[in-house]
């Protein structure tokens, strides 16, 4: 089961009370005190994972919490401290306060650590206490509560290559050819159900084995922007992309434009985050064995000034190309990332 977005509660260990003790020996009736400090309460820790793809751990699991700090003892014996709570949390991971509204937290690397919840300081014992003039005293502090809150984690998945089409476009048949990933696929539309993330890898790259990852959106339907069909609630798995591959099929199967599809998939993303309107594209012609696709994509390049590249899921051609088209540009998008100067706070 995938999920992108759920609510949590969670609370830090409460802190050890300090412990109120005094030193009991032969020959020594006023030994003084000897009560040892609480141990801290466990934090909550969100920690970024590479292995973690969703959020279902925390779907019927919402309520997490640090562990409580030990108490304190006698013989100068501070209480240990509390486990913390380890949230393990996909990458692109947005965590917001319920409350508030306010974005607390946003795990975007791999051993990424953030304390979402502070847990409470144990209490003192009653050897801080003791005076010149106080010398057996009778007191020590309670453990301090740890902090608590209701957050909303929301998933926007972190790749390189956003694909995005219509139902029954090739997106899942396309993710099968180039990445190991294996969504569903069958002749019916909305076999997708939820996100693929592949892995396209370059094992012959002339700088070594290197790899792009490819986010596969559900089928996109008109009026997605207005929660219709399955892509909407999607959508935001493409944010962070660095390219978008928009899949048509060239082959005007059921008495479909490619020309329109192209236009209607622009504008749906345009409707939902102009942003995305500023992201490089590539067009990717599925369906180039039939017979009418040739005359569609002459009328589809009069129309829309926008890269295409051949292909053919059924048969592998143009794979090997797109693939390499998706290399380069992504390469050079990052490259041009990191040469960008840094706009002054």
């Amino acid at each position: 089961m995938f999920v992108d977005e759920c609510v949590i509660k969670v609370a830090a260990g409460d802190g050890g009370r300090g412990c109120i003790s005094f030193r009991r020996e032969k020959y020594e009736p006023w030994g003084g005190p000897n009560g040892g400090d609480g141990g801290g309460g466990g934090d909550v820790v969100l920690l970024g994972n590479d292995d973690t793809n969703n959020l279902v751990d925390y779907k019927y699991t919402p309520h997490r919490k640090g562990e409580r700090g030990e108490h304190g003892l006698g013989s100068d014996q501070n209480g240990r401290g509390g486990k913390p709570c380890i949230l393990k949390m996909p990458l692109g991971t947005i965590v917001t306060d319920e409350h508030t509204g306010k974005i607390v937290a946003e795990i975007l690397e791999d051993g990424q650590r953030v304390v979402l919840c502070k847990g409470g300081n144990g209490g003192w014992g009653n050897i801080h206490f003791k005076t010149s003039v106080n010398r057996a005293p009778k007191r020590a502090n309670p453990g301090q509560p740890g902090e608590s809150g209701v957050f909303r984690l929301v998933l926007k998945s972190i790749a390189d290559v956003g694909l995005v089409g219509f139902p029954n476009a090739g997106k899942s048949s396309l993710t099968n050819k180039i990445t190991r990933a294996r969504p569903k696929t069958a002749a019916y539309p909305f076999t997708t159900l939820h996100p693929q993330i592949g892995v396209i890898e370059y094992p012959d790259d002339k700088k070594g084995p290197r790899r792009l990852l490819l986010a596969d959106v559900p089928g996109l339907i008109e009026g997605a922007n207005e929660n219709r069909g399955l892509g909407h609630r999607f959508l935001r798995h493409i944010e962070r992309c660095a390219l978008l591959v928009f899949m048509v099929d060239m082959a005007g199967v059921d008495d479909r434009d490619p020309r329109d599809d192209y236009a209607h998939l622009v504008k749906e993303l345009k409707l939902y985050d102009k942003a995305l309107m500023t992201k490089p594209r590539l067009v990717a012609a599925n369906k180039m064995d039939l017979p009418a696709a040739q005359a569609w994509l002459t009328k589809f390049k009069r129309r829309h000034k926008v890269d295409v590249v051949e292909v053919s899921c059924l048969t592998g051609d143009g794979l090997e190309e797109l693939k390499k088209q998706l290399l380069k540009r992504v390469t050079a998008l990052r490259k041009r990332e990191k040469m960008s100067p840094v706009a002054p706070a």
